[in-house]
């Protein structure tokens, strides 16, 4: 999983030719620090998805930018453009379903 910050956001995600799958998260959030491994394990079944990380306590401006209030929160990007967006923590099935 990539860590995502302002500097990388442009190459990463908004020039990406594949989706992207950000989660914004912290370190003191326990739902963000149990989803993690759910994430990994998404990451590794599907390459076609580019799966990146976002600490909203580091990137502030990025948080902000995507009105993010409650954390974990996702945000898909397709084409350089939002896709979709939720808030909480999602078992695999649910994720591999929301992506598609």
């Amino acid at each position: 999983m990539l860590q995502i910050t302002k500097d990388n956001f442009k190459s990463e995600v908004l020039q990406s030719d594949k989706p992207v799958l950000l989660d914004f998260w912290a370190e003191w959030c326990g739902p963000c620090r149990m989803f993690c491994p759910i994430l990994q394990q998404f990451a590794g079944l599907h390459p076609e998805v580019k799966v990146g990380k976002i600490n909203v306590d580091e990137e502030q401006e990025l948080a902000m930018a995507h009105h993010i209030m409650s954390i974990p929160s996702l945000v898909l990007y397709k084409g350089g453009r939002i896709d979709k967006t939720t808030v909480g923590l999602q078992p695999l099935n649910a994720l591999e379903n929301w992506v598609r």
